[in-house]
């Protein structure tokens, strides 16, 4: 059992007793803080909430919904939906703000509660503590009778979401119709198999081969989209005549492509890919996170704008796009944050932007991923245990490297002129990420390898 309280919500293993997993007794603990945070910030007594397919997304969602009418607040169900959806329904609504109920890239027996702000996007690092504190404290208050909350279910929002990214100025659906494409989609067996299929037949693709998309929640492979969980439809392109292949997490907010020959296009290359479009159209500044490819900044140069770094998380990312001005931003996770559209991770308006971006270049998938700079990443962890200091780690990594450029705004980054190395606590689950990243995979795979040999040698002189 596991339940983690962090930037990207409260997220948890569904079962165990409470306070050891995300029990009904703590959705219940959290909504009601979370309510009250509403109440005392804002004066639109509304939330907008929905959920992605798994198991337990109705059960959480009820459980959400109930809580927060037994608040005083108005509930506006999306039902069925996305989180970039929801982001963009909280201000349409005039909400006081918005739950999303899923883990993400998370197995099965993960569910999260994310919260968001009236803006729509994810509440900040000092918000989420107020909450927390409030749910620890018991500080919150139920409404008597007369004024529970009302409930209203909308089932009409993925197609508002549709229509939003047609009407974007960058997105062409007449030159995506015209490249006549062939795509498989893989949905996991979640929302993403319900929208993105009515997102493509809008945009005038003409063969939509679907695989996995029934959202009952069943999650056919790992739902993180990487490489090594993707061999069906893999093979699906290889064998078969396509120009591409989409690939969402379960509440599409990430976004990969595969080529037309069955090869990746590459997660990190997704933002890359996309950012190169919108420069082209609109120059200016761009940011990602510090565990994001160095193509990004090497483009961004080539169309003349400047490249910042954020910490990791959403909403790190968005207040440096928002402090620099930027065009456009995002995760190297495949994660697009377009200000044209919203503040928010949104594969929708990915998928649209990329989609017109292939159309207008005229070739294949694999010339396009060739036309931008090669870096390969290694992305390692190692499990924590609960005595394990991670600062005195971090501490002790940065004085052995002290006489390389390093950044410590998110755990620590080392750069090696254009190789680097970044190790930092999760916040999503019990580990130490390790990134790094080169101009080939075998160099990049063992400065990791060096990194992870430090840490261990740490950990042991401690123990």
């Amino acid at each position: 059992m596991a339940l983690i309280k962090s930037i990207s919500g409260i997220r948890g293993t569904i079962g165990g007793k409470p306070g050891e997993g995300l029990s009904p007794l703590d959705i219940v603990k959290f909504s009601a803080a979370y309510g009250a945070w509403v109440l005392e910030k804002s004066d639109n007594k509304k939330v907008v909430i929905g959920r992605d397919a798994r198991l337990s997304g109705e059960m959480v969602s009820s459980l959400v919904a109930s809580t927060l009418q037994g608040m005083g607040i108005q509930v506006v169900d999306l039902g069925l939906s996305t989180t970039p959806t929801v982001e963009l329904a909280v201000p349409r609504e005039a909400a006081g703000g918005g739950i999303i109920v899923t883990a993400s890239h998370n197995p099965i027996h993960w569910n999260a509660l994310k919260l968001l702000n009236a803006d729509g996007e994810f509440i900040s690092d000092q918000e989420g503590k107020d909450i927390l504190e409030k749910a620890d404290a018991g500080d919150f208050q139920f409404a008597e009778v007369r004024k529970l909350g009302s409930y209203n279910l909308r089932e009409d929002y993925l197609d508002l979401h549709i229509q939003h990214v047609l009407d974007l100025e960058l997105v062409d659906p007449a030159a995506i119709a015209n490249r006549k494409f062939k795509i498989v989609v893989d949905g996991v067996n979640s929302t993403g198999g319900l929208v993105v299929p009515k997102l493509l037949q809008a945009l005038g693709v003409e063969i939509i081969e679907e695989m996995y998309c029934e959202p009952n929640g069943n999650f056919p492979h790992n739902p993180e989209p990487l490489p090594e969980h993707l061999r069906d439809i893999s093979l699906k392109l290889k064998n078969g005549s396509y120009d591409l292949g989409i690939v969402v997490d379960p509440d599409v907010d990430r976004l990969a492509f595969l080529n037309e020959d069955g090869s990746f296009f590459g997660e990190e290359y997704t933002l890359v890919a996309v950012a190169d479009y919108v420069l082209s159209q609109r120059p200016g500044n761009t940011v990602s996170n510090l565990s994001s490819t160095r193509a990004l900044r090497d483009v961004t140069e080539m169309r003349k704008g400047v490249y910042h770094a954020s910490a990791v998380g959403e909403v790190n990312v968005v207040n440096q796009m928002k402090a620099v001005d930027a065009v456009i931003g995002g995760e190297g996770n495949g994660g697009i944050i377009y200000p044209a559209s919203h503040y928010g991770r949104d594969a929708l308006v990915g998928i649209g932007l990329f989609l017109t971006h292939l159309a207008k270049f005229g070739k294949t998938a694999s010339r396009l991923r060739a036309t931008y700079p090669n870096y390969f990443i290694s992305k390692n962890k190692i499990e924590l245990t609960p005595g394990i200091n991670v600062d005195h780690i971090l501490e002790k990594v940065k004085l052995k490297y002290q006489k390389y450029p390093i950044n410590t705004i998110d755990g620590v980054k080392i750069e090696f002129d254009k190789e680097w190395v970044h190790l930092r606590k999760s916040n999503t689950e019990p580990i130490i990420r390790i990134y790094s990243e080169s101009e080939t995979a075998s160099t990049a795979e063992h400065l990791a390898m060096k990194i992870m040999l430090d840490i261990k040698e740490i950990i042991a002189e401690k123990d």
